[in-house]
């Protein structure tokens, strides 16, 4: 075969550099359709429906640096007319050692972590698997591979085009794995800034080799050496009620002595030391003298107690949820096939795979983006990486399809395959209580799966939090999801309707016994967990009265609290003590009662586990509820406006003015208004908000909006003096190039006006407010293909309410997300859903039958309408 020119193959000339800024994502993520980008700094294409080492391998454009399956790569030289691919295959190999290790039990010994580390001596290894990698150089259509003898006999410049190409794309390796990896130490400890000049007193304390106790307390465990005195004393109290009675904290609040040491961890390599006043673990490079000081020889010192990155792993792999929630120590039957395949994770997104895993359990998702996915893969953008409909497709294909449900390859099986085999599982996910990211400890029985890189990278872009490395709370993942599906939507199906419904507020004035009512969109049910109300009451209360006693051997008691009661607290009026009464034209005491104004197909209630302490500290309930296969909520439907009953007049209250003021326009601070519209607020109130306060500031026009959310007419136009009826005073002009630039999102020029006036006519904040204010918008005209709000009113129909279906409120129990730990910030989800009649539990990669589904544990919860 001869070559044409470097330019006819589409290869990228020796000056240019790969794509700046974005990194396509590694072959290991098997879930991209069209490509697969991880967006950063490098290259690696990953595959379209096929991985390295699945059949076909990867091919990369050695121009675009996209990479394709098997199936994809014709589509993509007949959309281009690139030619030159390269084509990367992988398969498994092993390793001198494994195969040592393999003649015994099949799987090489894993060491336990003793780091909080991911991809470091002592941490968690995630390298599961070895692979080896070859690389051909294959021109399109003919696939015809390039031989290295024909590869030398090209003319140099377009060899050096194909050199550089390809070593472009291999050398990208080492860049993903260092994104894959996500490499985070828990163990860097800083220098304390008090260790080089600590002051320790002279006072004759010599501290014996054994035999320590709490001088306040006699507590015999978990105790810590103050540095500066040699005073012994207990450490902090655990959530749950042990690890010590904080006597060491409350020494430190007193003398202000800033450095401890725990006893029983001192070695001849250190020790666990922590800083009171920098609220951290810390280095002391100075602990050897630190301690002599107090008659303490390092070098003949052994530990005795679990040092503090110890007692983090194993609180989190502690007997009860975890293990309960995760089904371990039970022999669960590993699952394959369409529908059942495992997504891996990526070091913090267990929160986003259970949350897919249950969406595409869902029609609509399935219908919108898996039955359309040749559609979608036509209509892709140049660069689909970027594109929502097409990630959340191959993301949805993947899962659905089966193509990627099958064993991880195990050693010894016949050509790298593993059949399916029944185990007895382990606690398979370790989370580090500091860190909040699930790390994989156990391989037995995990799928190949897929790896949704590209999918997380793009749906957590410029998220303040979802675009981090820190573990995420599901339901905030789950809205985020949504308010993208309603973003990318706004023109033909969506799915979210699915879980869309109307909520309707019933105020009663107590003194005029009249009534306003107001209706709003939601998507989930959040559920108060009233722990008064808790079923085993008096054990709860023994078991508190024990610890407060300072008996730290009391077992944590669980509270059970009946289902009941939670749908009780939700529909039970509440009391508002400081409601504006347009009837009597003063404040006054209300009662606001929530009822459903519409039931959706599908219902998702929340267990609201999560709350803050006294301190402020997010904490989680730990709670049992016995949740429902079925739910009647026809009782809670809203009936309107009741027979006789007045309604509340349509009067705004009265301006804070003293009589005397000058009647005139005020000019409103726009950057006030425009942070108090950042934070969720209607417009017209924020403006209300800073115009009642004159001015004077955020604090006290935020306190005029909690003391005003229930005015009738709290979103109403602001009436300034001097001006006529319900106008507000002209503001600055908007750019018409943004107003353009949102009008070609679909949104008429009237909320694209709106939208930037309430940013300060910043481009990027007016589209996030716009998204965020879909509800507020939708009185207003929403345009198809950027019609202007000038048209003529003959051409404008009336404006849409919110689409939402609705029908009777009988619900059966198809899917619930459990999590495991001690907050958001932390812990692992998995998730529970019921496929033909069979309860099938999502662990990451781990795919099983389930055969006890802890229903009463779970966080959020799946229903669908039932069928008459």
């Amino acid at each position: 075969m001869r070559l044409g020119s470097s330019s006819s193959l589409g290869l990228s000339r020796p000056h240019e550099k790969l794509p700046a800024g974005r990194l396509q994502g590694d072959g290991d993520d098997r879930v991209a359709p069209i490509q697969n980008w991880w967006p950063s700094v490098s290259v690696r294409a990953g595959s379209v429906f096929s991985l390295r080492e699945s059949e076909g391998g990867l091919y990369v454009c050695m121009n675009s640096f996209l990479g394709f399956g098997s199936q994809y790569v014709d589509k993509h030289h007949a959309r281009t007319g690139q030619r030159a691919y390269l084509h990367i295959t992988k398969t498994r190999k092993t390793t001198k050692k494994e195969d040592e290790n393999n003649s015994g039990s099949g799987h090489p010994p894993k060491k336990k972590p003793t780091r909080l580390a991911i991809g470091v001596e002592g941490g968690f290894d995630v390298e599961q698997e070895h692979y080896e990698e070859d690389y051909k150089v294959v021109i399109f259509p003919e696939r015809q591979e390039v031989t290295s003898e024909e590869l030398e006999a090209m003319p140099d410049v377009v060899k050096e085009r194909v050199s550089l190409s390809m070593t472009g794309i291999i050398a990208a390796d080492s860049v993903s794995h260092t994104l894959q990896v996500q490499q985070w130490d828990g163990e860097v400890r800083q220098e304390s800034g008090y260790a080089a000049d600590l002051k320790q007193l002279d006072n004759g304390v010599k501290i014996p080799p054994s035999g320590w106790r709490c001088e306040v307390c006699g507590l015999q465990e978990n105790l810590w050496l103050n540095l500066t005195d040699g005073k012994i004393l207990c450490g902090r109290r655990y959530y749950d009620g042990s690890g010590g009675n904080n006597h060491a904290l409350l020494y430190f609040q007193e003398t202000g002595y800033p450095l401890a040491v725990k006893l029983g961890t001192i070695t001849p390599d250190g020790a666990d030391v922590y800083s009171y006043d920098e609220d951290d673990m810390v280095l002391d490079s100075k602990l050897p003298e630190h301690l002599s000081h107090f008659g303490i020889n390092m070098m003949t010192m052994e530990k005795t107690e679990r040092t503090m990155t110890e007692l983090e792993i194993a609180v989190n792999q502690r007997v009860g949820e975890w293990e309960v929630i995760q089904e371990s120590g039970t022999a669960l039957r590993p699952l394959y096939g369409p529908g059942l395949t495992g997504m891996k994770n990526l070091g913090n997104s267990c929160y986003l795979n259970s949350v897919m895993q249950v969406l595409f359990t869902v029609p609509d998702f399935h219908n919108k983006y898996v039955s359309n996915i040749n559609k979608i893969i036509d209509e892709a953008p140049s660069d689909p990486t970027q594109d929502f409909k097409t990630q959340v497709a191959k993301l949805g294909y993947s899962l659905l399809s089966g193509d990627y449900s099958k064993p991880a390859p195990e050693l010894g099986g016949e050509n790298g395959a593993a059949e399916p085999k029944v185990k007895t599982t382990k606690m398979a996910w370790s989370q580090p209580i500091m860190f909040c990211s699930c790390v994989l400890t156990d391989f037995q029985d995990y799928q190949i799966g897929i790896a949704p890189r590209m999918f997380k990278a793009l749906v957590g872009r410029n998220h303040p939090e979802f675009s981090t490395n820190r573990q995420q709370d599901a339901q905030e993942f789950l809205l985020h999801f949504i308010n993208m599906v309603e973003r990318n939507c706004r023109l033909g199906p969506n799915p979210s309707e699915a879980f869309r419904f109307l909520v309707e507020e019933r105020i009663v004035c107590q003194q005029s016994q009249k009534a306003k009512y107001t209706q709003r969109v939601d998507y989930i049910i959040q559920l108060p967990v009233p722990m008064e109300q808790a079923s085993n009451i008096d054990e709860l209360q023994e078991a508190e009265r024990q610890r407060e006693n300072g008996d730290s051997t009391v077992m944590p008691v669980r509270a059970q609290i009946p289902f009941a009661v939670c749908l009780a607290a939700l529909s039970e009026p509440e009391l508002l003590t400081d409601f504006w009464s347009s009837a009597v034209q003063a404040k006054t005491t209300a009662t606001k009662t929530t009822r459903f104004a519409s039931f959706p197909d599908h219902l998702i209630i929340q267990i609201k586990k999560f709350t803050f302490g006294l301190d402020w500290v997010p904490k989680k309930l730990d709670v049992s509820i016995e949740v429902p296969d079925t739910l009647d909520l026809s009782t809670l439907r809203a009936t309107g406006q009741r027979r006789g009953e007045e309604l509340l007049p349509e009067v705004a209250p009265p301006p804070l003015m003293t009589p005397d003021a000058e009647v005139t326009a005020p000019v409103l601070d726009d950057s006030t208004v425009s942070q108090l519209c950042d934070m969720g607020f209607p417009l017209e109130a924020c403006r209300k908000a800073v115009y009642y306060t004159g001015n004077t500031g955020i604090d006290s026009a935020m306190n005029w909006v909690m003391g005003h959310m229930d005015d009738p007419d709290f979103s109403a136009p602001l009436v300034l003096p001097g001006c006529s009826g319900g106008t507000t005073p002209t503001m600055e002009s908007v750019s018409e190039e943004h107003l353009a630039t949102i009008v070609s999102m679909g949104f008429s020029r009237e909320q694209a006006t709106k939208a930037l006036r309430a940013t300060s006519n910043t481009l990027e904040r007016a589209v996030d407010w716009i998204f965020s204010h879909l509800d507020d918008l939708e009185s207003m005209e929403v345009s198809e293909g950027g019609r202007s709000a000038g048209e003529s009113e003959a051409s404008r129909e009336p404006p849409p309410g919110p689409c939402v279906r609705d029908g009777p409120g009988k619900y059966e129990l198809f899917a619930f997300i459990s999590h495991m730990g001690t907050s958001t910030m932390c812990g692992h989800y998995v998730c529970h859903i019921k496929k033909d009649q069979q309860w099938v539990i999502f662990n990451d990669q781990k795919v099983c039958a389930s055969e006890k589904p802890p229903k009463d544990l779970g966080y959020l919860y799946f229903y669908r309408r039932m069928a008459e």
